[in-house]
């Protein structure tokens, strides 16, 4: 239950609650005394606290309501305002050499009819990322209002967007969604803007900006470095989601906080409800969902190394009671 609301004594927070099965353990791992042996501990002088637990509705805080936040609206409109200015670096399409337009039906493309250059700009490694946010206790999460509009496409490229319907001819004037290099394109852009202050405070990663502080006191300087330069490169931010001013931030796929990293529970879950492959596809998928934790179960390759088996050129799917113990390793790590 994420940002279930917890009030101790006139301070109020929030805190993501996880609910757990009991039922298949044999110890209750709590410490459960009768409301006598209670009384007696308390005349002895114990000290005791009463909890009130009551399920109430979230309330996020208004924008007004944010330290340092507050003091950026522009950067949190309703919507984006208009077309957005040429910046530093716009958007191209870089084409092979000596192809024509492709003028055709809209379906999916094979590889080999493919031909725009990719760019391979490099994204973050998620072992360094989390290695960088080591000690960080204070974390706001941004996430950029549909960023990809944020960028411009360069003059001579627009022609490359042309597409026909039925009620005319159309052109993109900003960067869609779903072209090969939009990510890299906008990570670059991202890099480029936050440089100075990348692996400081700062993740970038596509959409998502990261900033994390040891203190509160770093923090407050941190974010409002952050948002005064969103202002002045008149990049715009969501305020739907609050994610600021946090103790423990979920960030691709881990919970981040002050002592350490672990697994998106979500995550967790996904994979103990996977099913048993039926073939050498949903071998690759369910080891490409396990891996990403790979750093978090020992022996891992050992592990996974019968279900990779099943991936080789040649190799025909048949599963066995090896490749079933490997299934239910990786899930039980």
């Amino acid at each position: 239950m994420k940002g279930s609301l917890v009030r101790i004594g006139d301070v109020t927070f929030s805190v993501d609650l996880v609910v757990m099965d009991l039922k298949e353990l044999d110890v209750v791992p709590v410490c459960v005394i009768s409301a006598m042996e209670a009384r007696r501990l308390m005349l002895e002088g114990c000290e005791a606290y009463l909890a009130h637990v009551i399920d109430v509705e979230k309330v996020n805080p208004t924008l007004e309501e944010i330290p340092v936040v507050r003091d950026f609206p522009e950067v949190f409109p309703d919507d984006l305002p208009g077309l957005q200015p040429h910046r530093k670096v716009d958007f191209t399409i870089e084409t092979l050499s000596g192809v024509a337009p492709i003028s055709i039906a809209p379906y999916r493309m094979a590889s080999v009819e493919l031909v725009t250059v990719k760019n391979n700009y490099p994204l973050s490694r998620i072992d360094d990322v989390l290695d960088q946010l080591k000690g960080a206790t204070t974390f706001s999460k941004i996430d950029l209002r549909s960023e990809y509009w944020q960028l411009r496409i360069a003059g001579k490229n627009i022609p490359k967007t042309t597409f026909h319907t039925r009620y005319g001819h159309y052109e993109f004037l900003v960067m869609p969604f779903g072209l090969t290099n939009a990510p890299a394109a906008f990570m670059a852009l991202m890099n480029s803007i936050f440089h100075e202050y990348l692996d400081q405070f700062v993740i970038i990663f596509i959409d998502d900006i990261l900033v994390y502080s040891r203190s509160m006191e770093e923090h407050e300087q941190h974010l409002r470095i952050v948002l005064q330069i969103l202002k002045e490169k008149e990049l715009y931010a969501k305020l739907s989601k609050y994610e600021f001013w946090i103790n423990q931030v979920v960030f691709l796929g881990h919970v981040i906080f002050g002592d350490g990293v672990m697994l998106d529970p979500s995550k967790v879950k996904a994979i103990m409800e996977c099913r048993v492959p039926k073939n050498a596809t949903e071998v690759r998928s369910f080891l490409g969902l396990v891996g990403y934790y790979r750093r978090f179960v020992e022996d891992f390759s050992i592990i996974a190394g019968p279900l990779t088996k099943l991936l080789r050129k040649g190799v025909v799917f048949q599963w066995s009671e090896q490749f079933q113990r490997s299934f239910d390793e990786l899930k039980k790590d």
